[in-house]
């Protein structure tokens, strides 16, 4: 399992790669309606989700299963760290080092213990393994929004129907 996860990972770093490089602001600045995120509020929830919460909540359990989390604010952050003001290309580059030096740390692992977990108030137990799994989980929902949010855009510019091409 551990093998599979730290793969995807890691190839998921050039699916993000392939999806977000290149684009015109007029893409990933574009909403699918008011409140939506655009393509680089996405990218920067991304880039500070890799580093502030999976990466180091991970770690954290692994060394220290029975301290508290490190605080995190995933909806707070995207006015309070500005995110539509954000330069693109440079937040891409920072969001592909930051899954590579995810995968490395993750293959340096010596022996993790997997089994420690934090009891969370609310949640309950979360352990190594439910950290690592839903790291994975978050790419493939993430991934889903980016590809769903360029199909919109598409059917936006077109003006197209695109029911010829299938079903969503």
């Amino acid at each position: 399992m551990y093998t599979h996860i730290y793969q995807q990972l890691e190839r998921h770093g050039d699916v993000f790669k392939s999806l977000l490089e290149g684009l015109s602001p007029d893409l990933y600045l574009w909403r699918q309606e008011p409140g939506k995120w655009c393509l680089l509020e996405i990218l920067c929830h991304i880039c500070d989700e890799e580093r502030e919460d999976f990466r180091a909540r991970l770690r954290h359990v692994l060394e220290h299963p029975e301290q508290a989390l490190p605080p995190i604010d995933p909806v707070g952050w995207v006015t309070e760290r500005q995110y539509s003001g954000q330069n693109y290309e440079s937040k891409l580059a920072q969001f592909l080092a930051e899954r590579q030096a995810s995968v490395a740390w993750l293959h340096a692992l010596s022996m993790p213990k997997w089994d420690n977990a934090y009891l969370h108030p609310k949640f309950g137990a979360m352990s190594g393994h439910m950290f690592l799994a839903n790291w994975l989980a978050h790419d493939y929902l993430h991934i889903r929004q980016i590809t769903r949010l360029k199909y919109d855009y598409l059917r936006f510019i077109s003006g197209e129907t695109l029911s010829y091409a299938g079903t969503w």
